[in-house]
């Protein structure tokens, strides 16, 4: 049995965000498609949908009901942000995905995950939908764990994006350290890297702004250099990442140039940082044949043994 689980349901595919939108059904057809070499040697997971309990852990119940009715009344939250009629369902089951890596890890059937859903989540804050995402996925995977034991949580995004909502719901909290790679500026605007934390939180969101064009030489010390001091000072229990594939360099949503190899080992970096369970979560990715490639390239070295 695979030490990796690969986690995603059906659901994700009915998230209708309308044909010409980026952020659509084909991102996971074209990740299924890349993984198929890679089928025997994955255990693949369906998650269940998560409680509204569980969401409560990060989102307000006002937030929570917002969803579903603007869901079920198949009305765009906004410009970007598009929902239908399933969306509702499509996100609770991405949340769900989270909480079933978490479990799985816990009962030590699984070393760790990839989480293959949709909506995205990063942009969600606590109490706003934004920049495509409904829920916070990988924010509210990191409460849940913290509720199974794992105190400790590191989130790292190598998404082209700043994951501002993950920063806003962590930034006064000591707990849980927010570690971001991103173009700057660029889509939402936050991410500067004097953007530290708050309170209690200070020191613990550590973010690494990048000029437009910025490629792999750029960004691969980052990983391999500061993210290795950061884990060690940190120390966490779980490493949730929020995995963000439109920084390559043929997406057409940014202006990163990040190669397939660089995403590789981007991923290496994180995965060899530490010896504790780590849990992808799929964020942006817009160019469906890199999104794919990228996803492969994750999936191979997570399989590999890291530690000896």
């Amino acid at each position: 049995m695979s030490s990796v689980g690969f986690i995603y349901d059906p659901i994700f595919l009915e998230h209708d965000t309308g044909a010409r939108h980026p952020e659509n059904a084909g991102r996971l057809r074209a990740i299924l498609a890349a993984i198929e070499p890679l089928r025997e040697r994955l255990l693949f997971l369906e998650p269940k949908p998560a409680p509204l309990d569980v969401l409560a852990l990060v989102h307000s119940s006002f937030h929570i009901e917002f969803i579903e009715e603007k869901s079920l009344e198949e009305e765009a939250i906004d410009g970007d942000t598009q929902v239908s009629s399933n969306s509702f369902e499509a996100a609770l089951m991405a949340v769900g995905a989270g909480v079933e890596a978490v479990d799985r890890i816990y009962s030590g059937e699984i070393k760790s995950a990839f989480c293959a859903v949709r909506p995205p989540g990063h942009h969600a804050t606590s109490t706003q939908a934004m920049g495509f995402c409904l829920f916070n996925n990988v924010a509210i995977t990191a409460r849940y764990a913290q509720s199974m034991g794992y105190e400790k949580v590191m989130i790292i995004d190598f998404d082209v994006h700043h994951g501002n909502g993950t920063q806003e719901i962590f930034y006064e909290d000591s707990t849980v350290f927010y570690f971001s790679t991103h173009e700057y500026p660029a889509y939402p605007g936050s991410g500067a890297a004097d953007e530290r934390g708050g309170g209690e939180g200070e020191g613990f969101t550590h973010n690494f702004p990048l000029r437009a064009f910025s490629a792999d030489d750029d960004i691969l010390p980052i990983y391999e250099e500061e993210l290795l001091l950061d884990v060690e000072s940190f120390n966490p229990d779980v490493i949730l990442v929020s995995a963000g594939y439109d920084l390559h360099v043929a997406d057409p949503l940014a202006q990163l140039q990040v190669t397939t190899e660089g995403i590789k080992r981007i991923v290496e970096a994180i995965t060899q940082s530490s010896e504790v369970p780590k849990i992808f979560m799929l964020e942006g990715g817009y160019n469906l044949k890199a999104l794919g490639e990228s996803v492969a390239e994750t999936l191979k070295v997570m399989m590999r043994p890291a530690f000896s």
